[in-house]
């Protein structure tokens, strides 16, 4: 006879978080560069770094602010110069987020980082490709890619840089804007947004991490967004959480990104758990792991630290959240659900 389920103890954390199945919907691709692979490459195509060993690249990791992290981000990524580059940059990821159980993941890249460099905008796109195809026959993951657009060039650039990706639209769903925000207003690229939803792509923004509640606004308002990107300044606007959460506007939140860049003085000042409670459909990703000191469950697990009132019904949620946030099918995102209650179910027994 099956054991009475309303009996059973919830599981302990932190092991849930270990084991449940996630979706990643806030990860860019060049931020998942570790310090290894990058001296590795930066070898391997002749490329001189101002780091004299992979401890000085990674001891160089102390951020004030986005800027002094893009500063970073970039000269990372000066070691992307081919297609196989791309492809060892993304395929490391994909093992990382075999292991944290991630099932889909839907990531940033950023053309014009590579481009303006004379690289090839194949070779970007189809060594990405190239891995996520390989990761969803090895290990089961669902991927998808999303083009963003740097925010601190123009938005003739974005145009510029939407058109010369169009010969490889069969590899990417959607795009989305990042880079410096401050002075960056999201209204900056409603155009280029226009144009993107006129192809059928799904549209993103990053707002709200160091702009303000009103970028977020506009991004909706005049970007048309599906999802936020961060989105945790949204707290300075009552009736903007109101808005959020009574349209279950994603949030894809980054919670060690927004301690490591000053957001926030530390996990437990973040409001991750109150947007939960005000029903916001908040998600847990890992932005620019490398960087940033942890992997999608690296987050979980430190933000389910730092506030000890969570527990296996806000674990569930948040992992739910990142299903109906994706941009998938709802048979998927269903059967992703059952998955999810399962292994819970299982760990509860």
């Amino acid at each position: 006879m099956a054991a009475d389920t309303a009996s059973r103890k919830p599981p302990t954390l932190p092991a849930p978080l270990r084991r449940m199945p996630t979706a990643e919907l806030h990860l860019h691709i060049e931020g998942s560069l570790e310090p290894e692979l990058i001296v590795r490459l930066a070898q391997r195509n002749g490329v001189t770094l101002p780091f004299a060993s992979v401890e000085a690249l990674r001891a160089a990791y102390a951020f004030t602010d986005l800027q002094s992290f893009l500063d970073l981000y970039y000269a990372g990524a000066s070691v992307l110069l081919k297609e196989e580059d791309f492809f060892d940059m993304a395929w490391a990821y994909f093992e990382r987020a075999a292991a944290d159980n991630v099932v889909h993941a839907e990531i940033f890249f950023d053309p014009q980082t590579h481009t303006a460099r004379g690289v090839p905008m194949a070779a970007v796109i189809q060594g990405l490709a190239h891995a996520a195809r390989r990761a969803h026959a090895e290990y089961g993951i669902g991927s998808a890619l999303i083009l963003c657009f740097l925010r601190h060039l123009s938005e003739d650039e974005a145009f510029a840089t939407l058109e010369a990706a169009l010969p490889h639209r069969h590899h990417f769903i959607g795009v989305g804007l990042d880079s410096s925000e401050r002075g960056h207003p999201p209204e900056k690229f409603t155009r280029v947004f226009a144009r993107a939803r006129e192809l059928g792509l799904h549209c993103v923004a990053h707002a709200g991490e160091e702009g303000p509640a009103a970028y977020i606004e506009t991004a909706l308002d005049l970007l048309k967004v599906e999802r936020v990107d961060h989105g945790v300044r949204c707290t300075e606007s009552p009736a903007l959480i109101e808005r959020l959460a009574r349209q279950r506007v994603p949030l894809t939140v980054c919670p060690l990104s927004n301690v490591k860049l000053c957001v926030y003085p530390d996990l437990a000042a973040h409001p991750l758990p109150a947007l939960l409670d005000a029903g916001l459909c908040v998600t847990v990703n890992s932005d620019d792991p490398a960087y940033f000191g942890g992997y999608v469950v690296d987050n979980y697990l430190q933000l389910f630290a730092a506030h000890p009132r969570l527990g296996m019904q806000q674990a569930r949620q948040l992992a739910f959240n990142s299903f109906e946030a994706s941009f998938v099918d709802t048979a998927q995102k269903a059967r992703w659900a059952r998955e999810l209650d399962a292994v819970i179910e299982r760990l509860s027994g």
